[in-house]
């Protein structure tokens, strides 16, 4: 039996070896996300297998997106309503539609074009965001990717940027909201987003240590910050319950649909989380070190079995 985490209503074993992979294969995990057969797809950075597909067993059902210069820096990943698999490109300033198998469908941005934000087109590095003099338009080492329920998409734009970018379904621009600081509605690393029952837009301001609340005009409406370090990106189940990943702390926090702190777990040798989802289980699968650490190299899939009472 796995360790035990969470607590009361939130309680989970954890399994660090969930993922069955082939022989010889290795899975540097960037995100991962679940679509509504419970498939788990994982972006890792490799060239030869980026996407890798589960069951919710673990078992590895098939992988795509190999043997193409599509990807310097695979950040996010996040599957539609319609089961369509978004990847963000953060390096080459990408995000890319997909069908489950692959097929591509459509592309936000422009190959190697990063917006006028004062940061040298040569500067990759991940603490841009502390030398940003002003926001500007899509995209500079963007973060993820939410859809509406109208189909409006919504891009946090964080690494090189300080934005909140939306388009129509067919990836027309439409408006942007942010710049860099510490006040509302200000961000310092948006990196990621997300859109709750109420049509609120969750961003996990990253540095800041909360998450703000957008109307979908980009108005401020609220932060959260219930003790969180660094939440790198944030999902909702069906309930509106809240699930947070921490990246400079390496811990998970549950919320509650108004934000009140309901479980919290971790390490600062997970340290470095990267991304969370959450099945129609109620299972979590967090990107994460594991037990033996190992930064963003070491990263892997961790899964969370949600304890019945």
């Amino acid at each position: 039996m796995g360790k035990i985490v969470g607590s009361d209503e939130f309680t989970y074993e954890m399994n660090e070896e969930w993922a069955k992979l082939p022989q010889g294969w290795a899975m540097p995990t960037a995100a991962v996300a679940v679509d509504s057969h419970d498939r788990v797809f994982v972006f890792n950075r490799t060239q030869d297998h980026p996407v890798c597909v589960f069951d919710r067993e673990g078992n590895f059902l098939y992988a795509w997106g190999g043997g193409q210069d599509t990807f310097r820096f695979h950040h996010a990943v996040y599957i539609d309503p319609q089961d369509n698999v978004w990847l963000v490109e953060r390096d080459y300033c990408t995000l890319m539609k997909f069908s489950p198998r692959g097929k591509h469908l459509m592309t936000l941005g422009v190959r190697g074009y990063r917006s006028n934000t004062g940061i040298p087109d040569d500067d990759f590095r991940s603490d841009s965001w502390k030398r940003l003099t002003r926001s500007a338009g899509p995209f500079n080492l963007p973060t993820g990717i939410v859809e509406a329920p109208n189909g409006n998409l919504f891009v946090s734009d964080g690494y090189a940027n300080a934005r909140v970018h939306k388009f129509t379904s067919m990836g027309v621009y439409i408006t942007s909201w942010g710049e860099p600081g510490i006040g509302p509605g200000q961000l310092n690393l948006p990196h990621g987003v997300w859109i709750d029952g109420k049509g609120r837009v969750l961003v996990a301001d990253r540095e800041n240590d909360r998450i703000q609340l957008f109307t979908q005009e980009g108005e401020y409406l609220a932060e959260w910050k219930p003790g969180m370090v660094g939440p790198a990106n944030v999902c909702l189940d069906a309930q509106g319950i809240v699930y947070v990943a921490e990246h400079n702390s390496g811990y998970v926090s549950v919320l509650s649909p108004e934000g009140e702190l309901l479980a919290r777990w971790g390490s600062e040798k997970y340290r470095s989380m990267h991304g969370i989802w959450v099945d129609s289980h109620r299972d979590l699968y967090v990107a994460q070190p594991g037990d033996s650490g190992g930064g963003l190299g070491g990263r892997k899939v961790v899964k969370y079995l949600r304890q019945m009472p």
